[in-house]
């Protein structure tokens, strides 16, 4: 499992260098089709004209709101940058890792919905806590190889604040959120919990509206009103 864990969150930040925020956004949004017809095949989900509509709806929202969902008040329409750091040579190479990354994702969340079964069975924090014992004993030669290549500069935080951003991070970000989502995975299913996790872009959004002086468009409206019908769909 941690393997293909650490690879789905490897994948899906690296695309970021090479292709837009948008793009990658919108790839890792297809997770659900991924999830859907993987727990199809194994026996995890049950699949239906409903669940895949739930999908699509949930996709073509993520689209509509990261691609024309919100516009600065100072900006004219369509002025929104939703562009990343890649160039557009090599932005295939991004959205091959971000589609990765979501394929990646429906492996193993059907994979440990198909092995554990319900919430009874597992001892979460334990669980979590192997997890972490198992990346730092298999995965650490990846920081000196990386270092030593130039890829991937290894430094400690410079700052105390820095610091105080990654504990922040780790606890809220990483433990608090897996250990939700893991505990809602196993009391629904992989692609109600999928599904759900889309709602983060339309509540993103929605932050940004109300603190970064974003305007209400009707795409975001539209695309809001698809992820949560999607989300809801999944779930009858």
């Amino acid at each position: 499992f941690c393997v293909l864990w650490f690879a789905a969150n490897v994948t899906q930040n690296a695309s970021l260098a090479y292709t837009t925020v948008a793009s990658s956004s919108i790839l890792c949004a297809t997770s659900g089709l991924f999830t859907l017809a993987i727990g199809a095949a194994s026996g995890v989900e049950r699949f239906n004209a409903t669940r895949l509509c739930a999908v699509v709806a949930s996709i073509a929202g993520v689209y509509s709101i990261v691609m024309h969902g919100g516009q600065e008040r100072d900006k004219e329409p369509g002025d929104l940058d939703h562009g990343g750091s890649g160039s557009p040579a090599h932005a295939w190479i991004g959205d091959l890792l971000a589609l990765s990354s979501a394929a990646l994702y429906g492996c193993y969340t059907t994979l440990l919905k198909r092995k554990i079964g319900d919430e009874s069975r597992l001892d979460a924090p334990l669980f979590f806590g192997s997890v972490g014992v198992a990346n730092i004993a298999l995965l650490w030669p990846g920081f000196p190889l990386l270092h030593a290549l130039g890829i991937e500069r290894f430094r400690l935080p410079a700052s105390p604040r820095v610091w105080a951003m990654v504990a922040v991070n780790a606890l809220v970000g990483t433990f608090v959120s897996d250990y939700l989502w893991l505990q809602s995975m196993l009391m629904t299913s992989p692609l109600a919990v999928t599904l759900g996790l889309s709602l983060t872009i339309p509540l993103s959004m929605a932050g940004d509206i109300a603190l970064k002086g974003l305007a209400v468009s009707v795409p975001y409206c539209v695309g809001a009103a698809l992820v949560l019908l999607g989300f809801v769909a999944a779930n009858l």
